[in-house]
């Protein structure tokens, strides 16, 4: 791989100055962190845009230094000390902030973390009117920019000794010493350089016997002793194992999540034996881009080409994740950011992050580019899904050639083939009970939660927010009563009923409540699904159309263990608020109960017969289900990989003000960084754009990846 790149000038890395003394971690931390904090929690009363509370701002560091009413807010390095931490801590009543509501307890302590730092803060000038916007380059200016024009081939320079350079390089380093006359120091020894070959090549030393071939070899002829050593070494799997080592640095490669939770990635390791073996096998390094940004989307020529293709894509998938955030949608953008941080910083060299708030204050890179290069990923799947209460990665079944794929193949039939009995007969036995619940749960009358069809979660089950009385006093109620909220504390109640669903799919979704003439018209009730959310609005004094017990508040799809739920709430309401239970029919349930026919009075002996054909199919489910997991866990397996893949839902996304992913601005088109290319992008509408992202990255004319890189193999080397 090493020997495709055909760069030959000696460049100088890319390096973004934020301040002569700023550690660079410390303002990546500040503004990922601490700025959206400040922005979105304190900018409210504490900024010179909308207001000055106390006259204390936090919209610059000249504000929090100078503090306000009370003194300065911060003591850098000295949480215990500092004002704001002690007003987020919430522990004096009567100093408090912010007043609404509490910082959460990790909000809490990010800024205790950030204190303790010593407060980096990059915001040199104070914002607000009359401040001085601190502004870098200009997309046109940073054209001309050394760094974002295309590298040249550049006659070697004269120089004096003509004896001593063996290559075009060594004319460039020697021009600059005789420059500052100044020599270049002696050769190494043969000892020494065989000692520095192997390990920079391979990563071990050379054995004995290895090390004296190389001396002898030298004394007779210096120049291909040291070219015989080099192609030998480059041969040798262990120049995978180093090299590839390096890359894996870049791709942040670990084999657990990090970020929250740790979870194991127990495929993690397919991604590691891909880059050595892209090492190993000297893949040229434009098509090593291409792989683990859009491998799945590249056409493959065989089986085996698909499974490594697939399997570079973990590059995208390999972050450090905080899978149990519960604010899907933040999820979702943070994973994005990172990986942007990730291609930004490793092929680039570029702090695309930055961006994500403004428009970069340094580097020309608008906030409108950030979201460009996002609303890619952003059509890109990288969690499994978005409502489990600790997400996951994907897990993408890979193919297998000739006689192992047709045992997988054959064994993954049977399992379907039982799968698709227990789905069968699962839906007959559910028609059965939908017969036996019209007779049970007729109008009027009292049931049990439990001899109800679907799932059902009963008020009793629910997490209720707020002082709900218990009653008994309309009859047809589900389990031992129902809620109310005794038409007081308007605003103040809430409650969820959260299923435990046994699989993903659409569920019909119910609510049981009890009529009356006192109750509210306008119930709000908030069902959080796989999809989104809904607010649908329940008439209490009207008599549920379903069986006097049920309205239907539509049908949704949620995930098994997601993290859905329905909720009642008594804001905004008129009259009495009341809520019994949650049903959640799958499709097949609902088709069941639609057909169900009522038995006719007095046939005791079909409905004995029916009972019993009932036990008889759910006793051989269980003997179904039981076969099932024996075959699952037993038997060939398809091996799996960490992957992306394109969303079902494909499109631009919109900037986010400020970085909040609640506050919408303006949509943008897909697409790249405007300094670093002269086309404009064109996006397929039919993929996320990750291919022609591939490309612009791979690409001769993308003045960045190709610098980049031979900066770190330079690096890497010496």
């Amino acid at each position: 791989m090493i020997s495709r790149p055909t760069i030959c000038t000696f460049s100088i890395a890319l390096i973004t100055a934020v301040s002569l003394h700023a550690d660079p971690g410390d303002t990546e931390f500040f503004e990922k962190k601490i700025r959206p904090l400040l922005d979105q929690r304190c900018s409210e009363c504490h900024s010179a845009e909308k207001k000055v509370k106390g006259g204390l701002r936090l919209d610059s560091r000249d504000g929090w230094q100078t503090g306000g009413d009370s003194g300065a807010a911060i003591t850098p390095g000295k949480p215990d000390e500092s004002l704001l931490i002690k007003a987020v801590r919430y522990r004096d009543k009567d100093f408090a902030m912010p007043p609404k509501k509490k910082l959460s307890a990790d909000e809490v302590a990010t800024l205790e973390q950030w204190v303790k730092m010593g407060a980096p803060d990059p915001r040199s000038a104070a914002a607000g009117a009359g401040a001085k916007k601190q502004v870098g380059l200009s997309i046109e200016a940073g054209k001309k920019f050394w760094s974002y024009i295309a590298p040249k081939k550049t006659v070697p320079p004269d120089v004096k000794d003509s004896a001593w350079p063996r290559s075009a390089i060594d004319r460039f380093i020697l021009a600059k010493l005789e420059e500052k006359s100044l020599r270049p120091a002696p050769d190494a020894s043969p000892e020494v350089l065989v000692r520095r070959l192997y390990y920079t090549i391979t990563g071990l030393p050379p054995s004995p016997e290895e090390a004296d071939a190389f001396v002898k070899s030298a004394i007779r002829n210096p120049q291909s002793a040291i070219e015989s050593t080099v192609d030998q070494l480059l041969a040798s799997p262990h120049f995978g194992e180093t090299w590839g080592r390096h890359w894996l640095d870049i791709a942040r490669f670990a084999e657990s999540s990090g970020g929250g939770r740790t979870l194991l990635f127990k495929d993690a390791w397919r991604y590691r034996d891909y880059v050595i073996d892209a090492f190993n096998r000297d893949e040229p390094f434009d098509r090593f881009i291409r792989e683990q940004i859009a491998g799945d989307l590249l056409p493959a020529a065989n089986s085996e080409d698909r499974r490594r293709q697939v399997t570079a894509t973990a590059f995208l998938a390999l972050g450090p994740t905080n899978y149990e955030e519960q604010n899907k949608q933040q999820l979702r953008f943070d994973v994005i950011d990172e990986q942007l941080d990730t291609i930004g910083k490793g092929v680039l060299g570029q702090t695309i992050g930055c961006a994500r708030c403004h428009d970069h204050k340094f580097d020309p890179i608008p906030q409108k580019d950030y979201y460009a290069l996002a609303g890619i990923l952003a059509s890109t799947r990288t969690l499994f899904n978005y409502t489990d209460n600790v997400a996951r990665w994907i897990s993408e079944p890979l193919k297998l050639e000739g006689e192992a794929e047709q045992k997988v193949a054959l064994h993954e039939a049977k399992i379907a083939a039982i799968k698709q009995e227990i789905e069968a007969m699962k839906k007959d036995v559910a028609k059965m009970k939908a017969v036996a619940t019209k007779v049970i749960a007729g109008p009027g009358k009292s049931v049990a939660a439990a001899e109800l069809p679907g799932i059902v979660v009963d008020d009793v089950d629910a997490k209720a927010i707020g002082e709900w009385s218990n009653s008994k006093h309309t009859a047809g109620f589900i389990g031992e009563g129902y809620r109310t909220d005794d038409n007081l504390g308007k605003g103040s109640k809430t409650i969820t009923f959260t299923p435990k669903l046994p699989k993903s799919g659409r569920y019909e979704v119910r609510f049981a409540y009890p009529p009356g003439t006192n109750r509210c018209k306008k119930v709000p009730v908030h069902i959080l699904h796989a999809e989104g959310e809904e607010k649908v609005f329940v008439d209490e004094t009207l008599t549920p159309p379903i069986d006097g017990r049920f309205v239907s508040l539509g049908k949704f799809r949620f995930e098994q263990d997601g993290a859905g739920f329905v909720l009642v709430s008594n804001a905004d309401t008129k009259g009495f608020v009341v809520a019994d239970a949650i049903q959640f029919l799958a499709e097949e349930e609902v088709a069941a109960l639609d057909a169900a026919v009522k038995p006719a009075p007095g046939d005791d002996a079909g409905k004995r017969n029916d009972e019993d054909k009932r036990k008889k199919m759910d006793a051989r489910v269980k003997e179904l289900e039981s076969s099932m997991k024996k075959l699952t866990t037993q038997g060939p397996h398809r091996p799996t990989a960490m992957a992306v893949h394109d969303e079902q839902d494909i499109g631009d996304t919109q900037i986010r003000v400020r970085g909040l992913v609640g506050q919408k601005g303006a949509p943008v088109p897909r697409g790249f960084l405007q300094v670093a290319g002269s086309a404009p992008a064109k996006i397929s509408q039919k993929e996320s754009g990750r291919r022609e992202l591939a490309d612009w990255l791979a690409s001769p004319a993308n003045p960045l990846t190709a610098r980049v890189f031979v900066n770190r193999a330079w690096d890497w080397s010496f």
